[in-house]
This record gives structure tokens, C-alpha cells and sequence, in this order.
């Protein structure tokens, strides 16, 4: 890490998303309410996908992987920038903005993909139920997981090496609440219109590209179930289509909004506020609109309590 023409190491400073201010302070309280119903929501998904033989499935398989996604995404974030809150100024070494920025890139990328494999799963399962063992098999879901997982962490690492061998002149202060690299990329003295271009290419590919297969797998999933006879199934289906395309438009959306707009028209206060909407919104959304509404996952839970009950008997 150089600052100027110098090749001394340097400390980077956050500036946060918050000031001491009680108003602040009661969104820090907000955001750390989120944080604790985020991993316990997500948390517990896990444990019951884990023990309840009834939802060892593709599906819940591929939900187990968000959980833990969204587990990691929260764990990463919000603690290091409460610190941050209740000791301004605490500095962020250029090992620990990239491993942030590696690890945030790596989370973010491999749930843009697994959203696209979830929808997949869903139009499979609904569009052709026949097929659905042979399309999904356990071969093939740990395949796709395997893709997802390994395909992320590969564009996190480009991007991570290209940020932090960037030369970094005067301030040292990233006006964000984590190390994000379109942050990062306004202290850097250096032309980076070619990073610009690559960071577009990976909109495309973790971005657009997931987000067009997720609408053209809703899409044949509402043309199947406004075929069905059932006044009631059409209804249902609806609202969890609805419930699902709500949250993923607003984590796709805000990506997007970030990572393919040119750097002259990224604001701080615009890009932090934008950044909660895919970093601490979706891991509290997801257990509810995912699971938690869901019949299978809601039986599991009383399984849970019935036993707990029972053990607490005796």
C-alpha cells in the first residue's frame, strides 16, 4: 500500500454511517436489533435444516447456504463498524480493509448467484415436478453450491488484490461504514477507467445476468400456477412469489444501483445508505419471507418444541 510516491504501509479510517448524536445512537440501536434478530432468525434455520430429516431437499439446502451467508454478511459488517461508533477515528489496516473487502465481495457475489439457483430450484419443482429428482440430484445441488461459492470468491480476490495494489494519495479516511471498494477507489491518485470497466463486467455477470434468470423463472412459475384450477393455490403461490421478488428486487436493485453506476455519480451519503439495503436488510428479510413462513420449516419448529417440551417433562 503506497500513499503518494512514498511505499510506507498506512491505516485507513471509516467514517462510519452514524454520529454521536442521540438520533444516531437509536439507528445504531436499530441496526443492532436487526443484527441480533438476523443471526438468530438464520441461526436457527440452520440448526433445523440440520436435525429435521423432512427438510434435507434441494431447496433447503440451498436456504442453508443463504443462512450461512447472511450469518457471515451481518458478523463482518456491524460489529466492526459499532466499534467504529463508540471509538471515531479507530484506524483499519490495509490487511483488514481487504480482507473486509474480500470477504464482503465473496458473501455478496455468492448469494447474487445462489438467488438465481434458488429460483431455479423453485421453477423446477413447480414447472416440471417430474423431472425435478433427476434436474436436482444431490450431485448436481452440491455442484451448483460448489459453482456458487467458487465463482464468488474468484471475483472477490480480483477485485480485492487490484484494490489494495492501487496507489493511495493524501487522505486516509474512507467515507463509508465498511470497506467497500467503490469507497476505496476515490482515495486512490491513479487512472482507474480499465477497473471501471471490469467492475461493470462483474455487474453483468453476478448482477444482471442472476437477476434476468430469477425473473424468467417467476415468470414461467406464474404462468403454470394462473393454469391451476385452484382458487386458493393461485393465491398463495402469488403472494410467496410476490413476498420473494420483493426482496430480491431491493438486494439486486441496490446492488446494482451501486457497483454499475460510472464513480462521478457516487455520493458517500447516497452509497452508505444504498449499501444497507444488501448487506444488513436481507440477512433479517430472508429467514422470514425464505422459511419461516413456510409450512415445512414452521412443522420442524413445533417438532423442536415438542421434544424440548418432553425432555423438560422428565
Amino acid at each position: 500500500m503506497r500513499i503518494g510516491n512514498g511505499s510506507s504501509p498506512t491505516q485507513f479510517v471509516l467514517l462510519g454511517l452514524l454520529n454521536q448524536t442521540e438520533v444516531h445512537t437509536f439507528f445504531l440501536a436499530m441496526i443492532l436489533l436487526a443484527f441480533v434478530t438476523a443471526l438468530a432468525g438464520n441461526t436457527l434455520l440452520l440448526f433445523l435444516i440440520q436435525v429435521d430429516s423432512s427438510l434435507h431437499t434441494p431447496m433447503y439446502f440451498f436456504l442453508s447456504h443463504l443462512a450461512f451467508m447472511d450469518i457471515c454478511q451481518t458478523l463482518i459488517i456491524v460489529p466492526k463498524m459499532s466499534v467504529d461508533f463508540l471509538t471515531p477515528g479507530n484506524p483499519i489496516s490495509p490487511a483488514g480493509c481487504g480482507t473486509q473487502i474480500f470477504l464482503t465481495l465473496t458473501i455478496g457475489g455468492a448469494e447474487c448467484l445462489l438467488l438465481a439457483v434458488m429460483a431455479y430450484d423453485r421453477y423446477v419443482a413447480i414447472c416440471n415436478p417430474l423431472k425435478y429428482s433427476i434436474l436436482l440430484s444431490q450431485r448436481v445441488c452440491l455442484s451448483l453450491a460448489g459453482g456458487v461459492w467458487i465463482g464468488a470468491s474468484g471475483d472477490a480476490l480480483i477485485h480485492t488484490v487490484y484494490a489494495m495494489y492501487l496507489p493511495y494519495c493524501g487522505s486516509k479516511a474512507i467515507d463509508h461504514f465498511f470497506c467497500e471498494f467503490p469507497a476505496l477507489m476515490k482515495l486512490s491518485c491513479s487512472d482507474i477507467s480499465l477497473y471501471e470497466t471490469l467492475v461493470f463486467v462483474s455487474g453483468i455477470v453476478l448482477l444482471l445476468i442472476p437477476s434476468s434468470i430469477i425473473l424468467a423463472s417467476y415468470t414461467c412459475i406464474l404462468s403454470t400456477v394462473l393454469k391451476m384450477k385452484s382458487t386458493k393455490g393461485q393465491q398463495k403461490a402469488l403472494a410467496t412469489c410476490s413476498s420473494h421478488m420483493t426482496v430480491v428486487g431491493l438486494f439486486y436493485g441496490a446492488a446494482i444501483f451501486m457497483y454499475m453506476r460510472p464513480r462521478a455519480y457516487h455520493s458517500p451519503k447516497q452509497d452508505k445508505i444504498v449499501s444497507l439495503f444488501y448487506t444488513i436488510v436481507p440477512p433479517v428479510l430472508n429467514p422470514l419471507i425464505y422459511s419461516l413462513r413456510n409450512r415445512d420449516v414452521l412443522g420442524a419448529l413445533r417438532k423442536l418444541a415438542g421434544k424440548y417440551r418432553v425432555v423438560q417433562q422428565h
